[in-house]
């Protein structure tokens, strides 16, 4: 009976030995999935925030692929267009037969000076339809000279801001009447314009009857 007894004791204490250890072999085999799957994950993470496994980009929408189209840029209001460039004359020193030292354009044309003008300061006192009969001699900068001393050649601003050519203080003009280069109709007129010399002075050659030339 003792014997029995001591037989079922020893086969009981195997099989919790054996049981023992199959739930070992379990919590182990678990324990083993779970820290391979958390390993996986982990590895999975690193991959995604350095960029070694890029996500595929979505295509873009047809919105996003047109260009867009930038307004045109609209200029200031109140802000004026730029000026056009004014013209560029040449003034030329010369001696012409019977008239002797003048002064003309870069067209041949003879310049005058006005003695209700002044030199110093210049300022020029023919305006309105004036201006129109004795077209003012207009420059942007200085003119090219030819046989003029450049000391005496400036431009002073008229009243409609436009610069007219000086020579020796004086404004030149041309004279509207004068139909065809190196004429010279101008000469006289109203005992007041006179041809201009290079040194700015007048030229009282050819003087019309009844015109006294002035004092110097």
């Amino acid at each position: 009976m003792i014997r029995r007894n001591r037989i079922a004791i020893a086969v009981a204490g195997g099989m919790a030995a054996v049981l023992a250890l199959v739930m070992w072999t379990s919590n182990a085999t678990g324990l083993q999935g779970r820290t391979v799957a958390q390993t996986e994950q982990v590895a999975a993470a690193a991959q995604g925030d350095y960029g070694d496994v890029p996500e595929p980009l979505a295509p873009p929408t047809s919105e996003e692929a047109a260009p867009v189209e930038q307004p045109a840029a609209d200029a200031p209001e109140g802000q004026a267009a730029p000026a056009p460039s004014g013209p560029q004359v040449t003034l030329v020193g010369k001696s012409v037969p019977k008239m002797g030292e003048v002064v003309q354009d870069g067209d041949g044309r003879t310049l005058y000076r006005f003695d209700k003008d002044t030199p110093d300061p210049a300022k020029s006192n023919c305006e309105g339809q004036c201006a129109v009969t004795w077209p003012p001699v207009l420059s942007d900068g200085k003119p090219e000279l030819q046989g003029v001393d450049p000391a005496l050649v400036s431009t002073v601003k008229r009243a409609d801001g436009s610069e007219q050519v000086t020579l020796d203080g004086w404004p030149l003009y041309t004279y509207a009447k004068d139909e065809a280069p190196g004429q010279w109709k101008g000469q006289g007129v109203g005992s007041t314009w006179f041809v201009v010399r290079p040194d700015g002075k007048r030229n009282v050659e050819c003087l019309p009857p009844g015109v006294t030339p002035p004092a110097a």
